[in-house]
């Protein structure tokens, strides 16, 4: 019996075609994301239903309290002395002793090498009876002078003689001729001995200007501490060749007092812009572990340096070495006390990265409408507070804070009027900087009165009300997490300072405790 020819044969299937359309596959994962989502909500709900219901399950909290907020800057730099000067030798020859060695305290003045003078001794030797010649020299070319001046005069009265002689008819003309040529050639020797003497002046200036060159290089030979100071490295020994014709080899480094030192930090570029001049500077070095040294910014120097795309620039620290116990080259850990605030209400920054499980964190709304009775309360106590503290770290007299506390209630009074109109800017980055422009502009005329100290003292204090943020931390009240609002102000690695929201002795949540 035939087949058809399209009829597949007994126990062969025919291949099957699978058609794949992403488009459904799609539509499918939309459901699944939106599950997820769902789930993700639910674990977090019953993560906090649970963590309230567990009796095991506890807060841990931190005071808020009253104490130091210290902002500093870490750096790492090399001490060195204040001035460091390599001696060396102007004069080639051999070393034929060396006085000093490490460590040594030489004075200025004082002998510290020596260098074979003979071949230097014999120069001179040479040069002054080069300069005793040229004085011969010049001595003869005088006497010639003399003589040529006396036959000139001479030869000038026989002219006068013959000239009168002729205006009788006496003598001939050329008789006359001859005197007057006589006359002439004594001129021109006088003149000729002129010269020679000025040649000779110029010999001995150049003999004598020999002479003292050869006893310099001779007194180079012996080399002198140029200043007091210690004797830090030796790079010669007797016997040793110093060779001084193309650059002046160093053979000693001596520094000067080290009871006064210095450390030049490397500082990074986003730092330097909080480094004054005078802010006070505390360090470690490995040899003293444990001790804490004290130092103070003298300059922060303009060349900058890059290593690695990265820009750092110089400061320098003065440092009292009175004990002697820092050394050059001691690698120095330091911290430069950039701002601190004593007697200021502040909270661990730990509170202020918590989030309770399952609270989501919520910033703070931008303020809509004009402030109720309270935050207005609230606003003016800030207000006055910032004033007062303001004055005392500044150091205002009673007028001046008269007129402190009068231009920021001019603030006080434009800002409130702007919330009440709701003209508000939406953001709190730029509802801060258009306080700082008005606080600014209100105490322009306070600060121009104000010494030059005291005027630093109030830009930095601006500074610091300008860069405070909004933040947010939890209150443990009635038994259950409260998100409070707060303005964070100063701030150091464990605490940061307090401006408004919070009382000494809240507790603020920072962790988690659960039982055994």
């Amino acid at each position: 019996m035939s087949e058809s020819p399209t009829t597949p044969a007994a126990g062969i299937r025919p291949p099957s075609r699978r058609i794949v359309s992403p488009e459904p596959r799609r539509r499918r994962l939309r459901p699944v994301h939106g599950l997820v989502g769902v789930a993700a909500l639910l674990a977090a709900w019953f993560g906090w239903q649970a963590l309230r219901d567990d009796p095991a399950v506890g807060w841990r909290t931190a005071q808020v309290d009253t104490g130091t907020v210290r902002v500093s800057i870490a750096a790492t730099g090399k001490l060195s002395a204040l001035s460091t000067v390599e001696v060396g030798s102007q004069v080639s020859g051999q070393v034929l002793a060396v006085e000093v060695d490490f460590n040594d305290a030489v004075q200025a003045g004082q002998v510290i090498a020596r260098i074979d003078p003979a071949n230097f001794r014999s120069r001179v030797a040479q040069v002054e009876a080069d300069l005793a010649s040229a004085l011969a020299n010049l001595d003869a070319a005088r006497a010639n002078h003399g003589e040529a001046v006396a036959a000139q005069r001479n030869a000038e009265a026989a002219h006068a003689r013959a000239q009168s002689i002729l205006a009788r008819q006496l003598i001939s003309q050329a008789d006359f001729d001859s005197a007057v040529a006589a006359r002439d050639q004594a001129q021109a020797r006088v003149a000729s001995a002129q010269a020679a003497i000025q040649v000779a002046q110029s010999q001995v200036a150049q003999r004598r200007a020999a002479v003292e060159s050869a006893r310099l290089d001779l007194e180079y030979t012996v080399l002198r501490a140029p200043v007091d100071g210690v004797v830090l490295s030796r790079q010669v020994e007797p016997g040793q060749t110093v060779a001084a014709s193309f650059q002046t080899p160093v053979l000693f480094t001596i520094a000067e007092d080290l009871r006064q030192m210095q450390i030049e930090l490397t500082v990074d570029e986003s730092d330097v812009g909080q480094i004054r001049v005078g802010q006070a500077v505390r360090f470690t070095v490995d040899a003293f572990p444990g001790r804490d040294f004290e130092g103070e910014v003298r300059q922060v120097r303009l060349a900058a340096s890059e290593a690695s795309t990265v820009i750092t620039y110089p400061v320098i620290v003065d440092v009292d070495n009175a004990d002697l116990a820092l050394l050059p080259g001691m690698t120095a850990s330091a911290e430069v006390l950039v701002s601190e605030r004593e007697g200021v209400l502040r909270v661990p920054n730990a509170a202020l990265r918590f989030r309770p499980p399952g609270a989501a964190a919520t910033a703070e709304p931008a303020p809509s409408g004009p402030p109720d009775a309270a935050a207005i309360a609230r606003f003016r106590e800030q207000a006055q507070r910032q004033v007062d503290e303001l004055a005392d770290r500044v150091g205002l007299d009673p007028g001046e804070r008269e007129r402190l506390g009068e231009a920021m209630a001019q603030v006080r009074q434009q800002m409130m009027a702007q919330a009440r109109a709701g003209n508000l800017p939406p953001s709190e980055e730029a509802r801060r900087r258009r306080s700082a422009e008005a606080t600014a502009a209100a105490l322009q005329p306070l600060r121009a009165d104000l010494d030059a100290q005291r005027r630093a003292r109030l830009d930095a204090e601006l500074a610091l009300l300008a860069a405070s943020r909004r933040a947010s931390v939890h209150v443990l009240r009635g038994g259950a997490p409260v998100e409070v609002p707060v303005r964070i102000g100063l701030a150091d690695a464990s605490h940061s300072q307090v401006l408004d929201g919070l009382a000494e002795g809240d507790a603020v949540l920072v962790g988690v405790e659960r039982g055994g």
